[in-house]
């Protein structure tokens, strides 16, 4: 993971991703309902299943980034579906690319298992 990300950004710009993270993943918990999310009644139960698991992985920001990609594939899946406005699962859809492409920050689970560790030497 640390391979995907430079860094593990804290601070403003960690919040930003913290924020960026959130609002792309509870459109994503509250959506487990067809008639909120906009999916038809049709669609198996696998898909919803896969939006929520999407959504829990983003909001703790555990691998963020097939998490956004999931997201993504959802979104562009749900415009492609007859009688939907595009808006906003095209937004939705964006989010999910844009967290793909940032990380998922340093106020994430992906932080604590990937990122860098500080090694601190005690003299005695």
């Amino acid at each position: 993971m640390q391979r995907l990300f430079s860094t593990f950004p804290d601070g403003w710009p960690g919040a930003g991703l913290l924020l960026l993270r959130l609002a792309a993943a509870i459109p994503l918990l509250i959506g487990a309902s067809p008639e909120l999310h906009g999916l038809p009644h049709s669609t198996s139960s696998a898909v919803h299943l896969v939006a929520i698991g999407a959504g829990i992985f983003l909001f703790a920001g555990l691998w963020t980034p097939l998490a956004g990609a999931l997201q993504a594939i959802i979104e562009i899946w749900i415009i492609f579906t007859p009688a939907h406005d595009s808006g906003i699962h095209l937004l939705l859809a964006a989010l999910g690319l844009g967290l793909v492409m940032l990380g998922p920050g340093a106020w994430s689970i992906d932080a604590r298992l990937f990122g860098r560790k500080r090694i601190e030497i005690r003299n005695r």
